[in-house]
């Protein structure tokens, strides 16, 4: 089995030798494949010089900083080229505890989808201001009223997807950043029929108080889930419409 967590940076290099060497240490068949936008500090570097010496690390290095869906959707690309069975997502900041990956991979026993969730089991989160929590906790109350999504956490970044539910998804027609991308990778998966389950996680905010946050991608994930829906909807009534249809 080969595993690949996906790690995108700007500007991670107080973090990001560490980070690895907690996220290999978790299993041997894991690799590390960090998606670097051309950080000024030389986080990109810092990997590629890594990557020489061990195997296990792969670095793709972009122009520069072109958002969290399009990072994503680039190393999805190189870990299935690479042969990935399973694919996880996670922040470079610490915020994630590399611990927890090997229960999201036990998880994969139940799920094609293992999402870490911040409030499965009420709210696990620490260091957040008490603004930003609300925004997150009520952006899954809403996506959930909006889309149907029987998840907790719609917009956790720390989640583990078998193969065949990337190759599933046309990437190419991903259009979201920020956490609206969490939503709709979500949806869209459910709207293929995997099975997208939650486990509980402890988010530990490592810079509190200097969230990347703002209303262009608040605006993104208000606008996005009426989207998705909508566009569901279509799809059902375009079927209906079809060939047979009266």
């Amino acid at each position: 089995m080969k595993v690949f967590v996906i790690v995108p940076t700007y500007n991670e290099s107080d973090n990001i030798v560490a980070l690895i060497e907690k996220i290999l240490a978790q299993r041997d068949d894991i690799h590390v494949l960090v998606v670097d936008d051309n950080s000024p500090d030389g986080t990109g570097e810092i990997v590629a010089r890594m990557s020489s010496d061990n195997p296990r690390i792969h670095v793709l290095h972009r122009s520069g900083k072109m958002g969290l869906g399009s990072a994503y959707c680039d190393g999805f690309r190189e870990a299935l080229r690479d042969g990935a069975d399973f694919i996880i997502e996670m922040d470079a900041d610490f915020s994630h505890d590399p611990a927890t990956i090997p229960a999201l991979l036990a998880a994969t026993d139940k799920y094609d989808v293992v999402v870490g969730s911040r409030y499965l089991n009420g709210v696990s989160v620490v260091n957040w201001p008490i603004r930003r929590l609300m925004l997150s906790y009520f952006a899954s109350v809403y996506t959930r009223f909006v889309t149907g999504l029987a998840l907790r956490d719609c917009t956790s970044g720390f989640k583990c997807f078998r193969r065949r539910v990337i190759e599933s998804v046309d990437l190419d027609t991903i259009r979201s950043d920020g956490y609206s991308f969490q939503i709709e990778m979500n949806y869209r998966c459910v709207e293929r029929g995997f099975r997208v389950g939650e486990i509980p996680i402890i988010f530990i905010d490592r810079h509190a108080g200097s969230s990347k946050m703002s209303k262009k991608i608040v605006r993104e994930a208000v606008l996005m889930v009426w989207k998705l829906k909508l566009g569901s909807l279509v799809k059902k009534l375009t079927r209906r419409g079809g060939p047979h249809a009266a």
